[in-house]
């Protein structure tokens, strides 16, 4: 699960910034998670920031950065490929590792290739945008074994590790863009921020973006400069417009966008709705989502409808889905017919099973394969997403799905007490993987088939360290969902042990 999910969302409201400090928006590169064991026995390197050094890289860590060493100490170096030699200049040492950045490349790598996007190096999301598509699809299985050789679930070096499923064409397949915009000296500025930092840098061009995404943010940067539209200050806490938010449907054309207003008022909206509908004829929905104040989360809690459709419809598998604003849906249209398809194959499903839907958000993975099962029954803690399931199963004609509020620890013995058994369960976490108390329950319960989605190849090795005590993986297929990152997705087919 990815991005937006309902899951994501109750995580991160959890652990959100309440400080009242100005928030970090940048990626900044964390060790811990890179997936490398560190020498214990090298914590007293001599070397210090700023001190530039010639080092060969050796492989890539999971977050895409270059690895190398330097008097046997781990470097990382963001942007450095494996097999290019390169003068770096250090820019942090800790005990048990050196970060540095590239200032010159003495030998390339022959998968090395100028980015499309200029601002690559500068900004989050484009960690790969300089290597091979082929090459990255090949670091994307890579990820995988380095996790597994870290957490060695049961039976680890045996794993039937598929090749990454790629993209034809791995550009313009983000259907839904949510940038930043900012007042910067007299210029309005729409975009990302910098790594490590919280400079906006404006874009006119993402090549991951569909092309929809961006001719609509930018019209609307147009249009907000053009009308005077207050404009969120973050300094000073003071002024409207914070975020803009807009999603395409790949089936029907049309675009949802919403305004993220740091004031539940929304001064010249009149005005600029009127723009709007004469500009992007495309735009059949326009919302408020408020949400006060420095905060780290993009969306608030309140989301008003300020003129057109309350929904845009997709296609997935047959099935039509209404999207709220807030409904979660894979960025990645192309690829998630890949996942879900791969995880039908995978599942085996009888008429006769009865299947569990995990982290079921608005049902589009547990509908998709509801014609082909006696029975789904979905969880979910949000209780917008499962309203949102259970209209999207009546729009479809599903008799033989339900959608429940609640979490693994109440609804499966709650099931089983209704004679209720699953023989079949599928699971698409966010990126913190499964939750402590569903991981218990599938040990306990033993679902006959079991498929896991994963967007997290380290979470999913840490899981499957409990899960392979009742089950074998007969295989993991990579698929790239986020092409030019260092992002990974795969499915896992799981069997029960006898």
């Amino acid at each position: 699960m990815t991005e937006n999910s309902p899951k994501k969302r109750a995580y991160a409201q959890k652990n959100s910034n309440s400080s009242g400090k100005k928030p970090f928006y940048g990626k900044k590169f964390d060790p811990r998670k890179s997936g490398q064991r560190q020498d214990p026995h090298f914590d007293g390197v001599d070397v210090h920031v700023d001190q530039n050094f010639p080092l060969t890289i050796k492989r890539l860590g999971i977050n895409g950065e270059g690895i190398g060493y330097f008097k046997r100490k781990i470097v990382f170096v963001p942007g450095a490929l494996p097999d290019e030699v390169a003068v770096v200049r250090v820019t942090e040492v800790e005990p048990k590792y050196i970060a540095a950045r590239v200032l010159k490349i003495r030998e390339k790598s022959p998968n090395r290739v100028k980015p499309m996007d200029e601002f690559a190096t500068e900004v989050g999301g484009f960690e790969l945008e300089h290597m091979t598509y082929p090459a990255q699809l090949a670091f994307k299985k890579d990820v995988l074994v380095q996790s597994l050789e870290k957490f060695q679930p049961r039976g680890w070096s045996d794993y039937d590790l598929r090749d990454t499923i790629g993209m034809e064409n791995p550009y313009e397949y983000r259907n839904k863009a949510q940038f930043p915009v900012r007042k910067i000296g007299k210029k309005l500025s729409v975009g990302m921020y910098k790594r490590s930092s919280h400079d906006l840098v404006d874009l006119p061009i993402v090549h991951t973006q569909d092309p929809v995404t961006m001719k609509v943010l930018r019209t609307i940067r147009e249009l907000l400069d053009k009308l005077s539209v207050s404009i969120y200050n973050e300094d000073k806490n003071h002024g409207t417009v914070k975020t803009i938010v807009v999603r395409v449907s790949h089936t029907t054309g049309e675009v949802q966008l919403t305004f993220v207003t740091n004031t539940d008022g929304f001064p010249g909206d009149t005005a600029l709705i009127t723009a709007i509908n004469q500009a992007l004829p495309e735009v059949t929905g326009i919302f408020q989502n408020f949400n006060p104040g420095r905060t780290s989360l993009v969306w608030g809690d309140e989301t008003i409808k300020l003129w057109g459709k309350d929904y845009i419809e997709e296609t997935v598998m047959g099935k039509t889905f209404q999207l709220s604003p807030r409904a979660f849906m894979q960025l990645n249209y192309t690829q998630m017919a890949v996942v879900y398809k791969e995880a039908l194959a995978a599942l085996d499903l009888t008429h006769a099973d009865k299947l569990v839907d995990a982290y079921a958000g608005v049902g589009t993975i547990g509908l998709s394969l509801a014609d082909k099962v006696g029975e789904v029954r979905g969880m979910e803690i949000i209780p917008e997403a499962v309203d949102d399931a259970n209209i999207n199963a009546k729009i479809n004609y599903i008799e033989n799905a339900h959608y429940e509020i609640g979490t693994a620890e109440e609804l499966f013995p709650k099931w089983q007490s209704e004679g209720w058994l699953a023989d079949a369960l599928i699971v698409d976490p966010p990126r913190t993987g499964l939750d402590t108390a569903l991981r218990r329950e599938i040990l306990r319960t033993k679902p006959e088939k079991f498929v896991y989605i994963s967007c997290n190849a380290s979470t999913l090795a840490r899981d499957l360290v409990d899960l392979t005590k009742a089950y074998k993986v007969d295989y993991i297929q990579s698929i790239d969902m986020f092409p030019q990152t260092a992002r990974w997705e795969g499915v896992v087919k799981l069997t029960r042990r006898d």
